[in-house]
């Protein structure tokens, strides 16, 4: 059975991946009604994985006896200066919710909920290949320069953190 506190903090991480994932969506909007259909492949892709990561919250909710509540979601920019700012954007988003998981970590620990603690693990992992990913797009976006977008539009699909390629790989 979780404690009040573990589950409220987790109900609050359900908002948490559910506006990633609508964020995600309104930077692939953008990207793709602005030429960039790779960039927007890569942020659906996210979109769908932010989405699944608030359905493992939902379900490990009330699979421990909880009750997941469906919140309303922050309406996401839709509107952004640059693909460099988008990612820049999405590094400091996953930077946030980095923290967010660390802190769910913490508070398992001071209530010595063990299993909790355990079931975060994945994220705990995750969030680093998260953000690894996304200084990676970054560096390219670096190198390749604001004349060359078009090359990097093409190649940014393989840039894809390892949990997304295996979750297209099956």
């Amino acid at each position: 059975m979780l404690k009040k506190k573990i589950e409220d903090i987790c109900n609050r991480q359900v908002e948490r991946e559910g506006y990633s994932s609508n964020l995600y969506l309104a930077m692939a909007s953008w990207a793709e009604t602005n030429g960039f259909s790779g960039v927007a492949a890569w942020l659906y892709t996210q979109s769908d994985e932010e989405r699944l990561h608030m359905l493992k919250f939902i379900k490990y909710i009330n699979e421990r006896g909880g009750k997941a509540v469906m919140p309303a979601l922050k309406k996401p920019a839709a509107e952004f200066k640059s693909v460099e700012d988008v990612f820049k954007e999405v590094l400091k988003h996953e930077e946030f919710v980095t923290a967010s998981i660390n802190e769910i970590v913490a508070l398992t620990l001071e209530e010595k909920d063990f299993n909790t603690h355990n079931f975060l693990q994945w994220f705990v992992f995750e969030q680093v290949e998260e953000e690894t990913s996304v200084r990676n797009v970054l560096d390219k976006i670096r190198l390749v320069g604001k004349n060359n977008m078009y090359q990097f539009d093409r190649d940014i699909l393989s840039l894809r953190t390892p949990a997304a390629n295996a979750q297209s790989n099956p």
